[in-house]
Formats: structure tokens, sequence, C-alpha cells
């Protein structure tokens, strides 16, 4: 849409909007829900001496999930979408048992 353009008011597409936005704060819920457990396998894996990284457990999750995509979502884009997550979840993970490993609390 151009800058000048007038903002839209059409009610169904506002109704869209809204939908999109309720959808997001279920996303992040349910991220945030996983990036808890994510940060107990830290800690198990922290008791344990075991690496963060997992190549083949993080190739396998992505394989999975990319076979699971249903229309009109493709295996690809939810494997993007999905290793962007893991991804992220690994940083978390790593940093979580970092400062576990400095202050052990």
């Amino acid at each position: 849409m151009p800058p000048d353009a007038p903002p839209v008011t059409d009610p169904a597409f506002l109704a869209m909007r809204r939908e999109i936005d309720a959808l997001d704060e279920q996303i992040l819920e349910l991220v945030a829900a996983r990036i808890r457990v994510v940060l107990q396998v830290g800690d198990y894996k922290r008791a344990r001496g075991m690496h963060v990284y997992d190549p083949e457990r993080e190739r396998q999750l992505l394989e999975r999930l990319a076979r699971a995509a249903k229309p009109p979502l493709d295996g690809e884009t939810a494997r993007r979408i999905f290793e962007r997550l893991v991804d992220e979840s690994r940083r978390i993970e790593q940093r979580h048992m970092t400062r576990k490993t400095e202050d052990p609390r």
C-alpha cells in the first residue's frame, strides 16, 4: 500500500487482521511453552555433560515437520520456520546452560 493511501476500513478486512493478531498471540504462547521445555532439556544435558547441539536430532525434527506440513503450508516453508525456531531455541538453551554453570543455584 502506498504511503499516501487511505487506511483500510473494510470491516471484513479488519476482522481478518484481528484473527491474525489472535493467532500470533497463540503462536507466541506455544513458543514460550516450547522454550520452557528446552530449558528443562538444557538442565538435563548440563547435569550429564551433554552438548547442546545435536545435529542428528535437529535433522530428524526438521524432516518430520517438513513432511507433516499441510496445505497451504508447504514442507520447505515449514522447514525454514522451524530452522529459525530451533536456532533460537539452541541459542537460549546454550545461554541458560552457561549461566547455570557459572552460578549453579
